[in-house]
């Protein structure tokens, strides 16, 4: 068949189905029919999966035509999602169309949801396309012979790659391709990405280095007009000192009317705590939504979240509360109307979720948005311009992510065993591992085969053998299976499964939270308040609740997000603004009228070419308050930077506190704020330096450093319903740290651990950035009398750290009646 007779076979389904195709899903099926690599930009819910699925089934319906008839088997085409929940929805749209054509085309789903009956089926006969995920197929590349499983196959799509992008799951993924390419001749490489800002950088990553298949490649981009709306909720009366304890929980009923007015509504919290708490305030508040009001997060068991999506698509449910477990590529078409509760600290994030809504080409995504506090209603005038201009953040890949590489060389002397020299071609071609030297691939070897210099007495650390013929081979059955069981890079903290004692699964919490409660405490989860009855094992027993104890909300670690760079710089270029002429500001920023109002009485607004350091005394001591607007994580380094070199001019005691707009130096004697300035406070010169001096590096590198030991398989996390508790998990990986550190510093690993605490925790690029913004700027220091409503925020959140809820409370309103004395 020609080209022509092909596109007029994929139109004909089509317009049987009522559509017709956009041309950048023609684009894509072109350049999928010449042969080439390449990457697609496509805002989700625009048809990506017909984009290139369609593709490969008219190259296949042209290289055989006899497809109706005749049927070879064998695997021919992988589709990575980062989600296991998107799969279903992708094999669906596959196997629709595949049917349509008549092709005999066979779509297999494997990944950690697979049951083992089904994996064994695959193993003796492997479907047409395969769904997976990163891992799964990295435990593919663990099975004998898998050369032989991938050799045919002539296409591989890695879906949503800019949530794989930025992460060592894209470098397990640039790991995956780079063998494939060797093993399966006509490969063809592509990606999907929704909302990403590098995307030459995203689509050299996915193609690696090597200039062959970058050149022969394309970069679809899918212009549909596609728009978006915000639109904010703005509280009836403003506080003029806004804090951030209540979680929005204030503005419940402002959402009732939304829901009651749409379809279908999602709800999106940037936590799991916070979603927690939202579903029981709105059924406490609002019991005429039962069985309509649903919620979605990651710790709750599968078979509810499929329950919850499903209801979603056919309309049973009002509405769902969901963090980002919604946020990417299932389609749910009845959603009308999307709330956003909180700033979601980045742009992209903000605009897929808009994108949930609307999703359907050409419609517009309205998605309103809730503030917790105040403030947040700048962030929410800086994303409704982002909005408009579509103006989304770069993804950093990672680079020299050794951790990964030791953990996919084991994957490959699991499997077939493998030959250094062939292996080092392919990996060098990587985009992570371009830069690697031979002197640290020689390094690598000696760490697999013999466990670096220091470990080399321990033969737990000796897994790979070098056979006679200089094959790289493990040949131990225990090390497979411990590989096997420990493959991936998402570690995470113990997790433990709440069970009712009559049996059924509700969900997983971590063992941290766990442990801080005894037997007959009660605690709210998955919207149930259930009362601990004992820990057994890796199992959490619990029973329904009868007693009117006071619940705690299960909370998770790590639950914080901090502002994107991109959203930083929206965020003060918005705060900017607000010394424009009231009439040329956003309806949010007029909102605020009265807290401007306050501020400039007390301090000032700052403008583009002002940074404001505040200074006021209290019963707590010397406040000295900065605002970078440069989110909490930049923040936490900068604050103890200055802090740093502060007590270098004088010995002064300090505790800091810090929000997504600025942070607290808190000491007990007042610092001459005009000699520290004079002393090149903010200069960028010896960052490094006085960093590791200032803050706890080693700390905070021995932390990095357990995920990496986990990661490399130093480690092991244990086996099904035994894993390994995370405080021995942490003692070990220290152990280990503390020997690396003393007898073996050039251990790559553990230069590793601290490559990664300044660039990806600290992120020490950033900091650099806005320690030379801040020396071009004027710094005015202005000593006020009490707090201000932008210091507010920042003395609230070092006060809950200390306080319970209740105390707080009090506290708080105590503080307020104090400021409100003008």
């Amino acid at each position: 068949m020609t080209t022509k007779q092909l596109h007029t076979l994929a139109k004909s389904w089509f317009k049987s189905q009522g559509w017709k195709p956009f041309p950048f899903q023609e684009e894509s099926w072109d350049a999928f029919l010449a042969g080439k690599n390449g990457l697609l930009n496509a805002p989700t819910g625009s048809g990506k999966t017909y984009a290139l699925w369609v593709g490969f089934v008219l190259d296949y319906i042209k290289n055989n035509p006899d497809y109706k008839t005749k049927h070879k088997p064998g695997l021919k085409a992988i589709w990575i999602t980062p989600l296991r929940a998107l799969s279903v929805e992708i094999a669906q749209a596959a196997q629709r169309f595949s049917n349509g054509l008549e092709t005999q085309l066979t779509i297999g789903i494997r990944t950690g949801d697979t049951p083992q009956a089904e994996r064994a089926k695959q193993k003796r006969k492997m479907p047409d396309l395969l769904i997976t995920t990163p891992e799964s197929l990295q435990l593919l590349l663990t099975s004998k012979g898998y050369d032989k499983v991938f050799k045919d196959c002539t296409a591989i799509v890695i879906d949503e790659w800019h949530e794989l992008l930025g992460s060592k799951r894209g470098v397990q993924v640039e790991l995956g391709l780079s063998r494939l390419k060797t093993i399966a001749p006509k490969l063809r490489i592509w990606g999907i990405s929704a909302t990403i800002g590098n995307l030459n950088q995203a689509r050299e990553v996915l193609l690696g280095t090597d200039s062959e298949p970058f050149e022969n490649s394309v970069l679809i981009k899918a212009n549909l007009g596609k728009s978006y709306k915000v639109e904010s909720i703005i509280p009836e009366t403003m506080e003029k000192f806004p804090w951030r304890g209540h979680m929005g929980l204030h503005l419940v009923e402002e959402v009732v009317p939304i829901i009651n007015n749409s379809k279908t509504t999602l709800l999106f919290t940037n936590t799991r705590a916070q979603c927690e708490l939202w579903f029981q305030k709105l059924m406490h508040k609002h019991p005429e939504y039962a069985g309509e009001l649903a919620m979605h997060h990651g710790s709750i068991n599968k078979e509810t979240r499929l329950w919850v999506e499903q209801a979603i698509r056919n309309e049973s449910l009002k509405a769902v509360i969901c963090t980002s477990s919604l946020d990417l590529g299932v389609d749910f078409a009845p959603v009308e109307s999307i709330i956003q509760i909180g700033g979601p600290k980045g742009v992209a994030r903000f605009l897929q979720r808009a994108g949930r809504s609307g999703h359907q080409p050409g419609k517009e995504s309205v998605i309103y948005f809730l503030p917790t506090h105040a403030i947040e209603l700048i962030e929410a005038s800086a994303l409704g311009k982002a909005a408009i201009n579509q103006v989304v953040e770069d993804r950093i890949p990672y680079l020299l992510s050794f951790d990964v590489l030791i953990q996919y060389l084991t994957t490959l002397a699991v499997s077939d065993g493998f030959y250094p020299a062939d292996i080092w071609k392919e990996i060098k071609q990587t985009f992570c591992f371009q830069a690697m030297t031979e002197d640290q691939w020689r390094w690598i070897l000696n760490f697999i085969t013999k466990g670096s210099q220091s470990l080399q007495a321990y033969d737990e650390y000796k897994k790979i053998e070098i056979e006679d013929d200089g094959k790289f081979k493990v040949n131990s059955k225990a090390v497979a299976m411990r590989h096997r069981l420990q493959i991936g890079t998402i570690v995470s903290d113990a997790v433990l499964q709440v069970k009712y004692l009559k049996g059924g699964f509700i969900g997983s919490v971590e063992e941290w939270f766990i442990s801080k409660l005894s037997p007959g405490d009660v605690f709210t989860f998955a919207g149930k308040n259930l009362e601990l009855y004992r820990i057994k094992g890796m199992q959490v027993l619990v029973k329904k609740a009868k007693t009117k104890k006071q619940a705690r909300v299960v909370s998770w670690m790590g639950g914080r997000l901090t502002l994107s760079a991109q959203m930083s710089e929206l965020l003060r270029e918005e705060l900017y603004s607000a010394n424009l002429p009231f009439a040329q500001q956003t309806r949010e920023l007029q909102a605020l009228k009265e807290i401007f109002e306050r501020q400039r009485l007390e301090s000032i607004v700052p403008t583009n070419d002002e940074f404001l350091i505040e200074t006021f005394k209290s019963r707590e001591g010397y406040h000295h308050i900065f605002y970078p607007f440069e989110g909490r994580f930049v923040h936490e380094a900068l604050g103890s930077l200055l802090a740093y070199r502060i007590s270098l001019l004088s010995p002064i005691t300090f505790s800091i506190a810090f929000n997504d707009y600025g942070f607290e130096i808190l000491s007990d004697q007042k610092i001459d704020m005009q000699q520290v300035l004079d002393n090149d406070l903010f200069t960028s010169e010896f960052l490094f330096e006085d960093l590791q001096k200032s803050l706890n590096s080693t700390e905070m590198a021995r932390r990095k450093f357990r995920d990496i030991a986990v990661i490399s398989g130093m480690v092991f996390t244990g086996f099904p319903g035994k894993i390994v508790k995370n405080k021995h998990l942490q003692s070990n990986s220290q152990l280990l740290f503390e020997v690396f550190r003393d007898y073996e510093p050039e251990n790559l690993l553990f230069q590793q651990a601290y490559r990664e605490t300044f660039e990806h925790q600290l992120e020490e690029g950033r900091l650099r950035i806005a320690l030379e913004r801040i020396e071009k700027q004027e710094i005015i220091v202005k000593e006020c009398q009490k707090a201000t409503p932008f210091s507010f925020p920042i003395i609230t959140d070092r006060l809950r750290e200390k306080l319970s809820s209740e105390k707080l409370e009090d506290r708080i309103k105590n503080m307020l009646r104090y400021l409100d004395k003008i």
